[in-house]
């Protein structure tokens, strides 16, 4: 007996892929903690739990966990990974997800690479959101050689920092620093965006409840809408991740959507002796 996995990643931001649509699979803070870490557990920058649909018209559900055991709206790449797997499951062109953030659509593309549509992006301060009213498009937030992100929702918040060289930022030590800023009531994740060209930007990520990592879709997609409404930018460009690229367009709609690679790394069943910390209920072969 044991509790089957997928581990996936998305530019090297990776992912455990739980199936509960069959069986449920209620997982506590403690026991997403439990696999998602790295030396004890299978370890991975998110936990994503697959359901069935639930009447929204989506084929299926899927609920998404950081690391540090908060659930959270939206994980791009996740979305993406997850989307490759059913599509491969059914040989479908499309497959619909219903996640806390709404019903995205994803799609096949060239090469083996998926398609999701991200939904609207978001820049009002309300619904970032932002503790009061500020100007999303230049926040009044300094921190070392971070200064005034522009503010969007993609699912979850997100402060983009324009800067001349993103590898020099020391993300690691700013970007806790600004997840935590008292303007973002429910945190925020950090970018650190260079603008390498009218259609090409180079970025780097501090993702709350994780840290840094190797590619965030929804973190591209903001990087991608904040360029383009300060004018750097036009509305579709490739975003350069330390991970990989990922293809972004800002649609006249004002639909995001993220194309990019989807990898499985491996399959698994946890041991039972990681399940004994997880909710005695929890025996799903």
């Amino acid at each position: 007996m044991g509790l089957s996995f997928v581990k996936q990643h998305g530019l090297g931001n990776d992912f455990v892929v739980f199936d509960a649509r069959r069986q449920p699979i209620p997982l506590s803070a403690e026991a997403v903690r439990a696999v998602t870490d790295r030396r004890t557990g299978v370890g991975c920058d998110q936990l994503m739990i697959i359901g069935p649909p639930s009447g929204s018209g989506a084929d299926v559900t899927l609920r998404i966990f950081n690391a540090d055991g908060g659930e959270v709206a939206a994980c791009g790449n996740g979305t993406r990974c997850v989307a490759g797997l059913l599509l491969d499951e059914t040989d479908a062109e499309t497959v619909r997800i219903a996640t806390a953030a709404g019903d995205l659509t994803c799609r096949r593309a060239a090469g083996g690479a998926v398609t999701v549509d991200m939904g609207p992006a978001a820049s009002d301060w309300r619904d970032i959101p932002l503790a009061e009213a500020v100007d999303t498009l230049a926040l009044p937030i300094t921190e070392g050689v971070l200064d005034t992100p522009t503010a969007v929702a993609i699912g979850n918040p997100h402060a983009a920092f324009f800067v001349e060289h993103a590898e020099a930022v020391p993300l690691e030590r700013l970007g806790p620093v600004v997840e935590h800023h008292p303007l973002f009531p429910e945190r925020t994740n950090v970018e650190a965006v260079s603008v390498v060209g009218k259609d090409r930007l180079r970025m780097r990520v501090w993702e709350r409840g994780v840290g840094i990592t190797r590619a965030c879709g929804t973190g591209a997609c903001a990087a991608l809408v904040a360029a383009a409404r300060r004018g750097l930018t036009g509305r579709r460009g490739e975003v350069v991740l330390d991970g990989g690229t990922l293809a972004i367009e800002w649609r006249g709609d004002g639909h995001v959507e993220m194309t990019g690679p989807v990898a499985t790394s491996f399959t698994g069943v946890l041991d039972d002796g990681l399940l004994g910390r997880l909710d005695p209920t929890v025996r799903a072969a």
